[in-house]
């Protein structure tokens, strides 16, 4: 592995799942000359389409996948791959069909880290639980094949202990012990504000943006991750933990 260019696959569903809940971690590995690459399920036709309303509903996939495509630039990430399923039917569609999709990323760009989703979802989003089987399984697969195979599988994570300062009830909270890696994200505040701000359809859809400043910073200003499944003992994740 020590011959490959780090790189990590970040496997999501929805156009600014990538900015909210890991974009800052994002930005930091792009600076570390991490290949960051996203590979996206929908084009997010089920959103808002902003208040009042910057588009009509035909028109929300193409502005949401533009606006995906502006958060992917100040956070310093190669452009994104989309995958154009239905957005809100994720679990409808055919899982081999969809493994298989991930595998061909797999195959292409041999990366080290794989993130995504947690199985139920962190809000028990259904299409959020489908990409997390979906990748889960691809790294699986890929691990049955070793050669190449990615180092370990992350997933996105809150922990309880700012879930329960925040009132985030409906979260899936994890115990705080079973965060692997909390990483502070201030050095890349301004990369994630501006990422943030590209998802213009959405940000009347995002209560956390109408919150006083110290309450977006203790939701936004720190991600988490779990360490879900492993080959080896380290890897370009974990080395964010030195990178302070």
């Amino acid at each position: 592995m020590s011959n490959r260019p780090p790189t990590i696959l970040v496997v999501l569903a929805h156009p600014d799942d990538e900015t909210f809940r890991c974009g800052g971690t994002l930005a930091r590995l792009a600076r570390r000359d991490v290949g960051v690459h996203l590979l996206c399920a929908t084009r997010g036709e089920a959103g808002s389409c902003g208040k009042p309303p910057l588009c009509h509903r035909e028109e929300l996939p193409a502005v949401r996948e533009q606006e995906l495509r502006c958060a992917c630039a100040p956070l310093g990430i190669e452009p994104p791959c989309l995958l154009g399923y239905r957005d809100g039917a994720l679990a409808e569609v055919d899982e081999k069909e969809a493994v298989a999709q991930v595998m061909g990323i797999l195959r292409e760009l041999q990366p080290q880290v794989l993130l995504t989703w947690p199985p139920d979802g962190l809000s028990g989003h259904v299409d959020h639980m489908a990409v997390s089987r979906w990748t889960s399984q691809a790294f699986c697969r890929a691990a049955a094949l070793g050669r190449n195979a990615p180092a370990a599988l992350y997933h996105l994570a809150v922990p309880s202990s700012v879930a329960k300062a925040l009132g985030l009830a409906h979260l899936h909270a994890i115990p705080d012990e079973e965060v692997t890696l909390a990483v502070d994200v201030t050095a890349a505040w301004e990369q994630k504000a501006a990422a943030i701000r590209c998802h213009r359809s959405q940000a009347s859809s995002s209560p956390i943006l109408a919150a006083p400043e110290e309450r977006q910073r203790l939701f936004l200003g720190r991600e988490h991750f779990r360490r879900a499944e492993a080959r080896l003992q380290q890897d370009i994740f974990l080395a964010l933990k030195e990178d302070r």
